[in-house]
């Protein structure tokens, strides 16, 4: 199967090609306002908008973007992550407890509650806009963004059913939420998330257990380059051993290198070529 050269408005469920399209809308994410409006058009999506805050957390963080598309069968909505050092600082502070979740459902991160909060009312408003041909709706998000793309779709579905994400893909997701939030979640998005994860990227594997976990739905990419719809945790384990010998001068920089957007998009691409 070739790489595609246009996105695709109109497949449902799961597909390697939309996991590929969605993994540069992430990428997109981290451009300037000209470059994601320019590569919209290019897309075929006609409405653009942009949702930026600033906001002061107990987190090196002041700042929350994403930007939001919509066609006549599609619309997404891609959140920006940050960068690796700073969203390892992020998650290492364990000085302030988790929030309440979705609806009163579970906990979650309280750096990530608050990022999602400051941007949440835009991103619902502009889905109530323009949600007028009963589109289907995606999140997506890297890293940081992969976080609150979860969050958004967990309290759109437990929140506003009736602006209910249609599929959420992530990229790097640190652990977002405590196993009651991750249960309900997986109930009921069931063969609607998506979670990618690159051989030893670091960042899904804070912050640590047991007091955050994973929502199900793992799309594990081995140290081969090879996607694997699900991968058992000693076959991880090993993988990942693998993979951290691939540069004896510097193992320990194999988690960080396997979380840039670049090499997500590098393995998707390696797949399609391969499948």
């Amino acid at each position: 199967m070739a790489v595609p050269t246009s996105f695709d408005h109109h497949s449902t469920g799961y597909s390697l090609q939309r996991a590929y399209w969605l993994a540069q809308a992430c990428d997109l994410a981290y451009k300037s306002r000209d470059v994601i409006e320019d590569r919209a058009r290019v897309w075929g999506f006609d409405q653009i908008r942009h949702h930026e805050t600033r906001f002061r957390p107990p987190f090196p963080l002041e700042d929350t973007q994403a930007y939001t598309l919509a066609g006549d069968h599609m619309i997404l909505t891609a959140f920006r992550g940050t960068e690796p050092a700073q969203i390892k600082d992020w998650l290492s502070d364990a000085t302030t407890p988790p929030r309440p979740g979705p609806a009163g459902t579970g906990w979650v991160h309280y750096g990530f509650a608050e990022a999602l909060e400051s941007i949440f009312p835009q991103v619902k408003d502009t889905l109530a806009e323009l949600r007028t041909n009963g589109q289907k709706v995606y999140f997506t998000g890297h890293s940081l963004g992969g976080a609150l793309a979860m969050l958004a779709g967990a309290r759109m579905y437990l929140e506003e059913p009736r602006l209910a994400a249609d599929g959420v893909y992530t990229y790097g997701q640190p652990r977002t939420c405590d196993r009651e939030l991750a249960k309900a979640y997986d109930k009921g998005f069931g063969g609607r998330m998506y979670r990618f994860v690159n051989n030893n990227d670091i960042v899904p594997q804070l912050p640590p257990e047991p007091a955050f976990t994973h929502v199900q739905a793992l799309r594990y990419v081995d140290s081969q380059g090879r996607l694997h719809d699900s991968m058992p945790p000693l076959g991880r384990l090993m993988d990942r051993a693998q993979g951290m010998t691939a540069d004896i001068f510097a193992p320990a920089a194999d988690g960080i290198r396997d979380h840039f957007m670049h090499n997500y998009i590098a393995v998707l691409e390696k797949n399609l070529s391969d499948d």
